[in-house]
């Protein structure tokens, strides 16, 4: 019951500020831009760091990134940019 009270609240601030849901909630956010680059807002820290797989946690579950060459092109506190050749990603609970 209470998830529903919230989500009527947050569907509410979302319309009087005329902006996405998702964005409202906090929900990760993620862009990608073909096989070369992922950008994710709404992160909470990079879990595992390796060539060929990156995990960052999330509020919505973990996102893991896997690939050949990945590199973190930038992070701030709020979002990351993930560059190589992505072959997948994956939400791993």
């Amino acid at each position: 019951m209470e998830r529903n009270r919230n989500s009527g609240v947050l569907d509410t601030v979302a319309e009087l500020f005329d902006l996405p849901g998702d964005v409202v909630a906090g929900l990760p956010h993620l862009e990608m831009i073909g096989n070369r680059q992922l950008y994710l807002e709404h992160h909470s820290g990079i879990l595992s760091y390796q060539q060929d797989c990156i995990d960052v946690n999330t509020p919505g579950g973990i996102l893991r990134v896997t690939g050949e060459h990945l590199t973190l092109l930038a992070m701030t506190a709020g979002a990351v940019r993930i560059g190589g050749t992505i072959r997948a990603a994956e939400w791993v609970r």
